[in-house]
């Protein structure tokens, strides 16, 4: 095996377990409060929770798939870090705007604000772990991951357990992020990486905002338009029905866990095949991922129906077995939504951010609308009904949109 390969390996192995125990986390931590805490508290952690994800996307803003796929490179490191201080703190300031327009009870407003600052260390974080995946050293985010899922997993249990304080556990997956971050990401890690002695240039930090603007906008709406369900069932029905649509989503993430993993891995490779303009070996990547989703989406979804709610209602400890087809119906309609993150990545990584800002009007405007009325008139029935038809609309505009963009670039690759 040549070293590259190795080098390969290695970084796939490390981001799938670092990305798959931090993604999963969600899970567990859900798991931990009803049993602990009840039902009531799990769907406070629920919205929560989410609410922090969607807030997240703007800690990001465009994320480290920009970041990576650099090509001009006339951004340096320092630059990234202070647009990235700079998004955490505003993320943060619009979390509490949030919580008091909703008029949220104080404990409600702590558990938002916390799990917010806890997705706030996140973010920042992942733009080392940017400057660690241009050096090939995606493996070091992924063994940081891997610490502060197990760690923060653990931590949570214990003081939620000794304590049955949502606030205090939260408090406690904060701090060990900040330790991690500084001591293993920052000191150990990326402080070897960044060119210290690069000027700080606050026209390209400010840069960042304008240019990823179209690619930060895409990312929120398509947080929002994987939860505007909850949202909906946040203002017609009670915390109860919201846990329940919780646990009934959460196996959902595992299309979306799947995507990453195998999708992360490729993001220089197809950088430099569209560099070098090999289309076709370009899109044979692309087709080979999408048709990996497809497989493993159509196992989960007949596992779904099979054991699903069985098994669910023996994690949660709650009669889940009357939602076996909502479960089954929810877990298929990922696959639409990780073959459509496929087509994002793809049109991201050539700049076509526009377009699929478009995209993401349209998909908000039937998520918003729809989850509402249906949410209304049909309950946790109508929420399912909501994620399908969403995410089948985004299916269909990102399949004509991406379809239509990469016959013009290989038109313009053969000319």
């Amino acid at each position: 095996m040549t070293n590259e390969k190795k080098i390969f390996l290695k970084n796939f192995i490390w981001n799938i377990v670092g990305t798959g125990l931090n993604s999963f986390n969600s899970l567990f931590f859900l798991i931990i409060v009803t049993r602990i805490n009840g039902m009531n508290d799990a769907g406070i952690f629920s919205i929560a929770y989410s609410t922090a994800l969607i807030l997240y996307t703007i800690g990001l803003y465009s994320g480290r798939l920009c970041q990576v796929t650099d090509i001009e490179k006339k951004v340096t490191d320092k630059d990234y870090i202070i647009n990235r201080l700079m998004t955490c703190l505003l993320m943060i300031l619009l979390a509490i705007i949030f919580v008091f327009a909703k008029q949220y009870t104080p404990y409600k407003i702590g558990i938002f604000l916390l799990l917010c600052v806890y997705k706030a260390t996140e973010a920042f974080g992942e733009i080392l772990y940017g400057i660690m995946q241009k050096s090939e050293l995606l493996y070091k985010s992924g063994q940081s991951l891997t610490m502060k899922s197990i760690g923060g997993l653990v931590l949570f249990l214990l003081v939620d357990w000794l304590t049955h304080n949502l606030i205090l556990a939260a408090c406690s997956i904060i701090l060990l992020n900040i330790v991690i971050l500084v001591i293993f990401d920052f000191m150990l890690v990326s402080k070897k990486l960044i060119d210290f002695s690069a000027k700080l240039n606050m026209t390209n930090v400010s840069h960042i905002f304008k240019s990823e603007f179209f690619v930060f906008a895409n990312s929120f709406a398509g947080i929002y338009v994987l939860n505007a369900p909850k949202y909906a069932i946040d203002n017609y029905l009670t915390e109860d029905v919201q846990a329940i649509f919780g646990y009934i989503m959460m196996p959902a993430t595992v299309v979306t866990l799947f995507t990453q993993f195998i999708f992360m891995p490729y993001l220089n490779q197809l950088k430099e095949l569209y560099e070098q303009k090999k289309m076709k070996k370009f899109g044979a990547i692309a087709l080979k991922i999408k048709l990996a989703i497809l497989s493993f989406g159509i196992f989960a979804s007949i596992a779904a129906f099979v054991i699903g709610p069985e098994v669910l209602s023996i994690i949660y400890g709650e009669d889940l077995i009357s939602y076996r087809i909502q479960l089954t119906v929810i877990i298929a309609a990922y696959i639409m939504y990780g073959i459509s993150y496929v087509n994002l990545v793809l049109l991201t990584t050539t700049r076509n951010t526009f377009v699929q800002f478009v995209v993401y009007i349209i998909t908000m405007l039937v998520a918003l609308i729809g989850s509402n009325l249906l949410v209304k008139n049909l309950q946790i029935n109508g929420a399912t009904i909501s994620v399908v038809v969403t995410l089948g609309v985004q299916f269909i505009l990102y399949t004509i949109v991406t379809k239509v963009i990469f016959r013009k670039i290989e038109k313009e690759a053969i000319c």
